[in-house]
């Protein structure tokens, strides 16, 4: 069984043309409009597949099964109704399903958001009950970090689901963060692979057995902008009131800080993705008087470095190690947030490949236990 996704630039190049065509873009047209990327795909791959012999059928989501809610661009899946795909499978003949995409409970075609043909992929795993999830993508593997960055980076063997979401979480691009969650969520063993050789890949499964490095990954993202509203009143409701906001108008928040009171006012810097800055700046301006807060002000250019490692749980020192590199290094850290396996720190852009590399050294990477 296939999961395709539209080919090459198509998706952007549609959602160029929708920018020409409309100032609106009603949400269920665009769904409408992306999701033929992936079914002229699904046709063209079943074409080549007959020229070689083999007996394939394409699939769009709704066909295969995909039930999702009903919000457009962006849809969430509800359930896997796989019956057409088994009986193909059944019959002998290749599915070729097209990915990203549903039907509504409201009978309209979705879209499941960029990369969704990841997640289209690892759903019908489950469904199918298949043994392991392939992922194709364009490098032989998860790496320790970038290899564009950090020419030293070494491909990864096996890696846990906890490690691979953090990386996706913080700038590693492939495979989607949503299919990563989906797949540990539903005990789906993946593969990451490239689609141009038979190499092996990274396996992202769940063992307790395996040793974990005190540091897995170094990742980066240069996606972010920094907001910061400063000498707000140190009073209850504040923070609330603020991201309260914030979220009516879809806004993702990402890291948040809030300073030390001085005086009985403090100031709050949070993160959030470069598309959505315009949009939260008016309604943090709006709401700037209601706060009482002296001034709001942006900064586009900066990044956010992780260090990434299950072993972090039980080995201390890992921040200090992160901290010192970076002095070290002339890198200045602006701000900081943690989970139980990933340290972040948002830098200055021009020091985010920098900050990397030396990361990636200090940590050992390039002789990982991976």
């Amino acid at each position: 069984m296939l999961v395709v996704s539209a080919m090459g630039k198509e998706t952007d190049e549609l959602l160029h043309i929708a920018a020409e065509v409309s100032g609106t873009r009603p949400g269920r047209e665009m769904d409408m409009l992306i999701t033929a990327g992936e079914r002229k795909a699904i046709a063209l791959v079943c074409m080549a597949l007959a020229d070689l012999g083999v007996e394939a059928e394409s699939y769009t989501g709704s066909q295969a099964g995909f039930i999702t809610d009903t919000n457009h661009t962006d849809a969430k899946i509800l359930d896997v109704r796989a019956d057409r795909i088994r009986a193909a499978l059944e019959a002998g003949r290749v599915p070729v399903v097209a990915g990203a995409q549903g039907v509504s409970t409201d009978h309209d075609v979705t879209f499941l958001g960029r990369g969704g043909s990841d997640t289209t992929a690892v759903a019908l795993a489950k469904a199918l009950g298949a043994d392991a999830c392939e992922l194709y993508t364009d490098v032989t593997g998860v790496f320790t970090t970038d290899p564009r960055v950090v020419a030293e980076a070494r491909k990864m063997h096996v890696i846990s689901f906890d490690e691979l979401l953090e990386m996706t979480a913080t700038g590693c691009p492939k495979p989607a963060m949503r299919s990563v969650e989906y797949a540990r969520r539903h005990g789906v063993r993946l593969h990451v692979r490239s689609a141009f050789t038979w190499e092996q890949g990274t396996w992202v499964e769940e063992d307790p057995e395996m040793e974990h490095a005190v540091v897995a990954a170094i990742t980066h993202d240069l996606s972010e902008a920094k907001i910061t509203v400063s000498g707000v009143p140190d009073r209850p409701g504040v923070a609330a009131q603020l991201f309260r906001a914030l979220a009516d108008n879809a806004v993702n928040v990402d890291m948040i800080v809030q300073n030390a009171s001085e005086q009985g006012h403090t100031d709050i810097s949070f993160t959030v993705p470069h598309a959505q800055l315009a949009t939260s700046m008016e309604v943090v301006e709006a709401l700037s008087g209601a706060l009482g807060a002296v001034s709001v002000s942006s900064d586009a250019d900066i990044a956010r470095v992780s260090v990434i490692g299950a072993g972090m749980k039980t080995n201390p020192g890992t921040a200090a190690s992160m901290f010192e590199t970076l002095a070290t290094s002339g890198i200045n850290i602006d701000m900081i947030s943690t989970s139980a396996i990933r340290i972040s720190c948002v830098v200055a852009q021009p020091d985010a490949e920098r900050a990397v590399q030396v990361l990636h050294q200090a940590f050992e990477l390039d002789q990982s236990l991976y």
